[in-house]
Parts: C-alpha cells; structure tokens; sequence
C-alpha cells in the first residue's frame, strides 16, 4: 500500500462507498490517515402515500447509518444533499467534486466503474474521473481506483488486490451492517452471502487463498501501475 493521508470513498447511495472503499479505509484509517465515506444521494420512501414526517424520519435513519458505518471504519461521513430524483447535472457535479477535492487535499478517491447496471453509478463515475482527470492536468497527484460492488461488474477488471485479516473483515462487515438494506430489510440481494463469498473467490483467483477484496486502477488517468 502506498502511504495516503487524506482517502474519500464516493458512492451513488448509500453503502455504496463502504462496499467499495470500506477495506482501504479502515487499513488506511489504521496508518492515521483522514477517511471520509461520501453519499452522493439519500434514498426516500417510495410510498406515494407517506407523510412528511415519515419521509423525514426514514431520511434521518439513514444518514445515522451513514455515520455509524463510517465510524465503524474509523471513518467519516458527508451527504452531497442530493436524493434519488435529483441528481445534478454532470458539469455542476464534476465541479463540486474537484474543489472538494482540493479543499480537502485528496490523495486517494474511490468511486464506481462505469459499467454498471445503476444510472446513478454511471453518473457519479463521469463527475468523479472529469473531476481527478482535471487535477492531474494541473500537476496534483491525487489517484483514482474504482472499487467493486455487484452492481458494477460490466467490463470491471480486478487488478489490485489486498488481503484481509479476519479482524479486517469483522470490522469491514460489522460496518455494512448498520445499514438495513445490507442486513435484508429493503430488498431481496443476498448481500449476506454474496460478499463473504466474493472474499474466497478473489483471494482464489488472486492464488492467496485468504479473504481478498480487489480495485481497478483508473487507466485513462493513471500512466503507470503504482
């Protein structure tokens, strides 16, 4: 791992950023490095006939599962304030991010690849790499990999991979469950099964044999592997 002192993990929704960046955070959080885990959106009740209260009820639980994920990683939160319908348009996205990032001096951003079944991923994945491309045109050596969920898998080719220990993976999952989609209360994804057998499949095909997560690097922006 190269040495990072300022990590941000950029997700459409949320759990996305934990799914993704979730593993570096906390390794890097450990190195005493400042990790942020960034929800582009909120969801909200699909009820047509929810009140305001409920609405803002279930809101408020999610940004406190935002905060309580984030600090089970030794991370912190931030909602762009955007919700499900209301995603800003590509140009007033990329701009937001880049001044994000250098505000907070990124060294590392994870986001989403783009081949994804989620219009949101795709859009969060064109603001984010416009925004790093920009900063590296400029001579800033922040760097980019995009992180791997089961949503983004078209076209995504693994090519770093880190191993867990099984405290890793305790505090990694320990995390994802304050969320209540990923303990199978919002739909039907077996999250609870998927991911801890992605962890042997990487670590399989990696020819480690332990619990493994992995990332692609971000090839139109990066020139050499690091």
């Amino acid at each position: 791992m190269t040495t990072c002192k300022r990590i941000i993990s950029i997700g459409a929704h949320s759990l996305d950023a934990e799914l993704m960046g979730g593993p570096l955070l906390l390794k890097y959080s450990k190195q005493g490095a400042h990790c942020t885990c960034v929800h582009v959106t909120q969801g909200r009740l699909e009820d047509p006939n929810a009140t305001k209260e409920e609405c803002e009820q279930y809101l408020n639980e999610l940004l406190n599962q935002n905060e309580r994920a984030a600090k089970a990683l030794g991370a912190d939160s931030m909602w762009l304030g955007y919700v499900s319908n209301s995603m800003p348009t590509t140009e007033e996205f990329q701009a937001r991010m880049e001044q994000y990032f250098r505000d907070e001096k990124a060294d590392l951003v994870i986001t989403h690849w783009r081949g994804s079944m989620h219009p949101r991923h795709i859009n969060t994945h064109d603001a984010v790499v416009r925004a790093v491309k920009k900063l590296r045109e400029e001579g800033n050596p922040i760097r980019l990999v995009y992180g791997e969920t089961f949503e983004d898998l078209v076209g995504f080719i693994p090519q770093a991979y880190f191993t867990l220990s099984d405290e890793e993976v305790n505090q990694w999952f320990s995390a994802l469950n304050e969320y209540t989609v990923f303990r199978g209360g919002v739909n039907d994804f077996p999250y609870q099964a998927y991911y801890p057998t992605n962890l042997k499949v990487r670590g399989i095909e990696s020819n480690t044999n332990e619990k493994t997560v992995c990332y692609m690097y971000a090839s139109l922006i990066e020139n050499k592997l690091w």
